[in-house]
C-alpha cells in the first residue's frame, strides 16, 4: 500500500513508472523507508516546496482509499506480541512516520486503541525519524526514568537510527520487510529478529546476566556490546500509561505510529 500510494503521489507530478525518473524516484522512496511521508517529498522534489506539498497530499488520499478498499491486517504475531509484552508489564507505543490522520485510520481499522499505551506520528514531535524525538516523547509520556531502560523494534534504517539515539539499550531489527540485515546493522541494530512474534521473547531473555544465552530467532551482530536489562519497549512501540491512550486534543483527530515502530518496558514491572 505504501508503495502504490507513493507511485500514485509521484504520477501526480507528471512522474509514471517505465520512465528513468519514476525508477529514480521510487529507489529513493525505498530508502526513506519509515520517514515522514512530506519529508520523503521534500526531498525528491527540493526547492519547491508547493510540488512537495501537492505530493504528500495525493499520498494521504491514495493511501486512505486503498484502506478503505482492501482493509488492513496486522503482520503475522503482532497482536500476540503486543499481548505478551503487556501481559508482562510492557508499556507499548506504536511509532510511524504516517500523518496523524492516518495513524488514527490504521488504528481504527485494525481496532488497536486500546490495546497499545501510546502512539505517536511525526505531528507530535519536532522530527520524525531518524531524529530520536519520537522515541525520546515515548519515554517522557509513559515515565520511563533511564533510556537505557527502553527497547525499540522496527524494520527500517530510520527506524533503528531513531531508537540508537534516543539511546534504547536494545534496538532489534525486524527481518521481514523494509530493510536488509546489513542496511539495519549499520544503523546500528543491537538485536535481529525474525519477526515482531520474536520480540517479547529477546526482552525476557536478554539481561545483563544472561548477555551470552541465546535466543530463539535472535541474532547479535558481531559488533553488538552487551545486552540491556529489561527496560522500554518500542515498535517503531513505548510503556503501558496508566490513563488511555493519549487523549485527543480539542478538535484534532483521535490520534497521537504506521504501525511502524515496540517501545518501552520499566525494569521491575
Amino acid at each position: 500500500m505504501l508503495e502504490r500510494a507513493f507511485a500514485e503521489a509521484c504520477a501526480t507530478q507528471g512522474i509514471v513508472p517505465g520512465t528513468a525518473d519514476y525508477a529514480h524516484y521510487m529507489v529513493a522512496v525505498h530508502q526513506t523507508l519509515g520517514e515522514p511521508a512530506v519529508d520523503v517529498f521534500r526531498a525528491l522534489f527540493p526547492g519547491n516546496t508547493g510540488r512537495a506539498e501537492a505530493a504528500a497530499l495525493s499520498f494521504e488520499r491514495s493511501f486512505r482509499a486503498a484502506i478503505e478498499r482492501h482493509g488492513l491486517l496486522p503482520v503475522p504475531g503482532a497482536l500476540e506480541a503486543i499481548e505478551r509484552l503487556r501481559e508482562s508489564g510492557v508499556r507499548v507505543c506504536m511509532i510511524t512516520g504516517l500523518s496523524r490522520r492516518l495513524l488514527g485510520i490504521v488504528l481504527d481499522t485494525l481496532g488497536w486503541w486500546r490495546l497499545v499505551d501510546l502512539a505517536l506520528s511525526p505531528e507530535d514531535v519536532p522530527r520524525g525519524c531518524p531524529w530520536p524525538d519520537q522515541m525520546l516523547a515515548a519515554m517522557l509520556r509513559l515515565g520511563v526514568e533511564d533510556v537505557r531502560e527502553a527497547a525499540y523494534a522496527g524494520s527500517t534504517a530510520s527506524g533503528i537510527r531513531c531508537g540508537r539515539r534516543a539511546g534504547a539499550r536494545i534496538v532489534a531489527g525486524v527481518l521481514t520487510g523494509g530493510h536488509t540485515r546489513e542496511r539495519m546493522r549499520t544503523a546500528g541494530a543491537t538485536h535481529f529478529i525474525t519477526g515482531i512474534g520474536d520480540f517479547p521473547a529477546l526482552l525476557a531473555d536478554t539481561r545483563p546476566e544472561a548477555a551470552d544465552v541465546a535466543v530463539p530467532g535472535a541474532r547479535m551482530p558481531e559488533d553488538a556490546g552487551p545486552a540491556g536489562a529489561k527496560g522500554a519497549a518500542s515498535h517503531g512501540l513505548g510503556e503501558r500509561d496508566l490513563s488511555p491512550l493519549v487523549p485527543p486534543q480539542a478538535g484534532a483527530p483521535r490520534i497521537a505510529p504506521p504501525p511502524g515502530t515496540l517501545g518501552a518496558q520499566r525494569a521491575g514491572l
